[in-house]
């Protein structure tokens, strides 16, 4: 089995890019990263960042997109919106990254969110893009019912409707295996999150933190998934810094 392609979450220089996101991507290729995860386009057209992109050798093969919750009635026109920004971009899978689920959610709770994916998940495959989930902790906490959020998102919604990309950082904040759900939903799994906590769960350097890489890493080799993506959100070094840090714990690695 070939190891997973590694890559940056944008979102981890967002810092740099909103004062220059064209040179921030520039950046990331310096270092030597091929692969990147978008998290905003900073107001750059579709057209101007397919040609950055390129021009710095990176591949976009997925981006963080937000679902307007709370204006339900733009919700499909927005939706439909950033849909056809990414696909003009050429991205292949459209990632939800957050959903304001309530504390110590209901079964009800619950099957809303699920709704709300479906629903979303419906207008962003008419367009030929694979639709996606990113999670946090509460994800792998239990509804009032006893069972874990994420397993009642996987069983309602078919892996044709919704892809995963575990975030194992926040998986093992959760008290999860982060390798145990790699292997529980390895058919369903092309992306993987690749962020670190200390035991304070401030964020910590990829290898510097609770989460045992060496069984992560394996099980998401055995489990073909395709991209392992760094994020980092909080920094001891600056930003760009944490970048090449956390690109040299994979190149030591051999996997870059």
């Amino acid at each position: 089995m070939s190891k997973p392609q590694v890559g940056i979450q944008l979102y981890s220089v967002r810092d740099r890019s909103e004062k220059d996101f064209l040179g921030t991507i520039r950046e990331i290729a310096e270092i030597g990263y091929k692969n990147v995860e978008l998290a905003g386009t900073y107001g750059v057209s579709a057209a101007d960042l397919k040609k950055a992109l390129a021009d710095a050798g990176l591949n976009v093969n997925s981006a963080h997109v937000g679902l307007n919750v709370q204006d339900p009635d733009k919700f499909e026109s927005d939706l439909n919106e950033k849909v056809a920004y990414y696909k003009e971009l050429g991205v292949k899978r459209f990632v939800v990254p957050h959903y304001p689920l309530a504390d110590n959610p209901s079964v009800d709770d619950v099957n809303k969110f699920a709704d709300t994916l479906k629903r979303a998940s419906a207008i962003v495959r008419a367009a030929g893009l694979e639709f996606g989930y990113h999670n946090h902790a509460f994800e792998f906490k239990p509804a009032q019912d006893g069972k874990l959020v994420i397993d009642h998102l996987m069983e309602q919604l078919s892996p044709e409707e919704l892809i995963a990309e575990f975030d194992l950082g926040w998986v093992k904040v959760a008290g999860q295996d982060p390798a145990a759900f790699i292997e529980k939903y390895a058919d369903r799994l092309p992306l993987v999150h690749a962020k670190d906590f200390k035991e304070d769960g401030s964020d910590a350097g990829i290898g510097h933190g609770m989460v045992d890489w060496d069984s992560a890493l394996a099980a998401a080799e055995k489990a073909g998934v395709e991209y392992v993506i760094i994020e980092q959100e909080q920094y001891e070094v600056s930003s760009i810094e944490s970048a090449k840090q956390n690109f040299a714990f994979f190149k030591d690695r051999g996997w870059v």
